[in-house]
């Protein structure tokens, strides 16, 4: 009985004689095709990757020529052939396959060196349907995945980076490559061919906008692998998803030690929320610690809308994030660095604030180049035991003309402003969030209890101990507006707010019990506002 071409034991080292190579990224290619002709290996490559190894002096065989068929459909059909397919999948050591392969004239190829159309980069660039569908790759992920599968004797490169990688093991195994090394790239490659289907099945739901698709697959690529995750016993990666949302994972990191998982998460949700405020006429900082804000402010500078947040909380905001709307200038780095950060994050920022963050070596500072738009539409996802929960990203956003005045009494036109700024805050706190603002500052955060009275008294608390902080004898919460990201159920929450000293209220409504609350809030003389909209953060 003969043995299946599975069972049939591979050599640990394959002397590299006949390599095959067709890419779009020509990064590296013609030093490889140096140094493989150096070492007597024969090259076969694709048209324009063909013509342009020649011109540099590399020679090589057009596919073309090897099969005895030109490149048709406008290059969409050159590598489907039994002859380049069957030099990918042929196993060397089955006497069934050699013999086949001997009767065909098809020589096998040791080293596959390809890399895809440039899917991703195109769709990122705003490309419309049919230059889209143009850039994917059909031929490129069928050799890759046929020379994957046949690691036992190919070698398949998807990533210039690691042409260095296979040049070395040539130089200490005299010519060949060993099947550890074989085995890694076939696992490399089946993951960029993983990552680069789902960016076309990602792109196609969107494009047909298809919010929940028979199959959905999420993919990154490793931006780095991380210390440990949220605790010492877990292990981590950062992975980039490719978007070009400003952010963490586009940032660039100007100084300090490497971020840690927890400071990856707890800078997204710094920079998501202080993107909520146009940079162009209000300069704005969040206070972030365990992914809940502990003080954001806006005010006419960088600096002092940092000492506005910074009052909401100062004993919390100790070992934070602080992110900024603006570039970090001189004024405001000479405030953060005074007490522990572990992160500051911004568009952008001046070369004297970065030499005054400089003196704390630690201390992160990433730029950004930008900032994310929180109305731009979006998923998020989250892993459950045995699936996945994806959702649109909260891009829900209220303004002033949008509220419902529903008390007897309408806000003032200050407390308007605070009621707005305290709801946009309130959507990037973690349910049950309760805030309280005056003079477009925080100055009282209520976050993630299971009861909202609960989180309204947590916040008046804050309040109470920020006024303490400053030696003052009142609440900071006297005076002020309170945001709740969703409806009251009952009265209680509130009243408890009225108690802390609250002036007027934003909620979304929708309660059974709004009219109990609205009576409760004229009779505390209350100001109240509905948004018709809820930012539960779970």
């Amino acid at each position: 009985m003969a043995v299946p071409p599975s069972l049939v034991a591979s050599p640990d080292l394959q002397p590299l004689r006949r390599a095959l190579i067709s890419v779009s990224d020509a990064t590296g290619m013609i030093e490889l095709g140096r140094a493989l002709v150096a070492r007597g290996v024969s090259i076969a490559a694709t048209g324009s990757t063909c013509k342009a190894l020649n011109a540099a002096g590399v020679p090589a065989e057009n596919v073309a020529d090897i099969i005895g068929f030109p490149e048709i459909l406008g290059g969409r059909v050159k590598t489907l052939h039994p002859k380049i397919h069957g030099g990918l999948l042929g196993i060397r050591n089955d006497p069934v396959h050699a013999a086949e392969m001997a009767e065909h004239g098809i020589e096998g190829f040791d080293l596959v060196c390809v890399n895809l159309y440039p899917f991703e980069a195109t769709v990122a660039k705003g490309a419309d349907y049919a230059t889209a569908v143009e850039n994917i790759d059909i031929g490129g992920p069928a050799m890759i995945r046929a020379a994957a599968k046949n690691h036992g004797y190919a070698a398949v490169v998807v990533d210039p980076a690691d042409y260095g990688r296979v040049l070395a093991a040539l130089e200490e195994h005299d010519g060949a490559t060993p099947l550890a090394l074989r085995k890694a790239l076939a696992a490399k490659a089946f993951a960029r061919t993983a990552a680069y289907d789902a960016a076309v099945s990602s792109w196609f739901a969107a494009a047909l906008d298809e919010p929940a698709p028979a199959w959905r697959s999420f993919s990154g690529a490793l931006a780095e692998t991380l210390r440990y995750g949220e605790n010492p016993h877990q292990k981590a990666a950062f992975y980039s998803g490719g978007t070009p949302r400003p952010g963490v994972a586009t940032a660039r990191q100007l100084q300090g030690k490497q971020l840690s998982y927890n400071n990856i998460n707890d800078t997204d949700a710094a920079f998501e929320l202080v993107a909520e405020f146009d940079a162009a006429t209000t300069p704005a900082v969040a206070i972030i610690k365990h992914a809940n804000p502990c003080g954001v402010a806006v005010g006419d500078t960088l600096a002092e809308a940092y000492e506005k947040a910074l009052r909401c909380d100062p004993v919390s905001a100790f070992g934070g994030i602080v992110a900024l709307n603006r570039t970090l200038d001189a004024a405001a780095a000479k405030r953060i660095v005074e007490i522990f950060t572990e992160v500051i994050v911004a568009p952008d920022a001046t070369e004297e604030a970065a030499a005054i963050v400089a003196a704390k070596k630690n201390l992160r500072l990433l730029v950004t180049g930008g900032l994310p738009d929180p109305a731009a539409p979006g998923l998020t996802v989250r892993s459950v035991a045995g699936g996945l929960l994806v959702q649109d990203r909260d891009f829900g956003r209220t303004e002033a003309g949008d509220l419902k005045v529903v008390t007897k009494r309408a806000p003032t036109a200050a407390e308007l402003a605070d009621l707005v700024f305290a709801f946009r805050v309130a959507k990037h706190v973690k349910s049950n969030a309760i805030v309280y603002a005056k003079d477009g500052a925080t100055v009282g955060i209520g976050a993630g209890q299971m009861s909202r009275v609960d989180s309204s008294t947590i916040a008046a608390k804050k309040a109470a101990e920020a006024a303490r902080a400053l030696g003052r004898a009142e609440s900071l919460a006297l005076g002020s507006v309170v945001a709740s990201d969703a409806f009251f159920p009952f009265a209680d929450g509130l009243v408890a707010a009225a108690e802390a000293g609250a002036t007027a209220v934003i909620q979304p409504g929708g309660s059974v019990r709004d009219e109990e609350v609205i009576a409760a809030a004229d009779a505390a003389g209350l100001a109240m506002v509905f948004t018709g909209m809820r930012h539960f953060r779970h």
